[in-house]
């Protein structure tokens, strides 16, 4: 761990309340990856949940499938690893749900297009 990210810890650690100290130790705390993973990965799911703006024709099916395996393939690995990662596994399913709903709606627009 890099001693800029120990100093901050070492700081915030003196401002966490009580009542917060067994999730701020917890070994998927906020002084671990395994809570900042999620906490950025986030932005993935919302980018996702943003391309349903976007026309169909624009959308790639092979992208949006590829991102959809990744999230469900994750969302396993999640909940195999120890410390189980319980934020993680629900950002990555999320991920998948986002992007296989995408990729459905794409190859469907595809399909219907080829049709007419």
């Amino acid at each position: 761990m890099s001693r800029v990210y120990k100093g901050i810890i070492t700081v915030a650690d003196k401002f966490v309340p009580s009542k917060l100290r067994p999730l701020w130790e917890h070994d998927a705390g906020p002084k671990t990856v395994f809570f900042w993973a999620p906490a950025f990965k986030w932005g993935l799911v919302l980018v996702s949940l943003d391309e349903y703006r976007r026309p169909l024709e624009t959308v790639s099916p092979t992208q949006s499938a590829t991102l959809a395996a990744t999230g469900l393939i994750w969302t396993r690995y999640c909940l195999v690893i120890k410390p189980i990662n319980y934020a993680l596994s629900l950002c990555n399913f999320s991920l998948g749900l986002a992007n296989g709903v995408q990729c459905f709606r794409a190859v469907n627009f595809q399909r219907k297009l080829k049709a007419t």
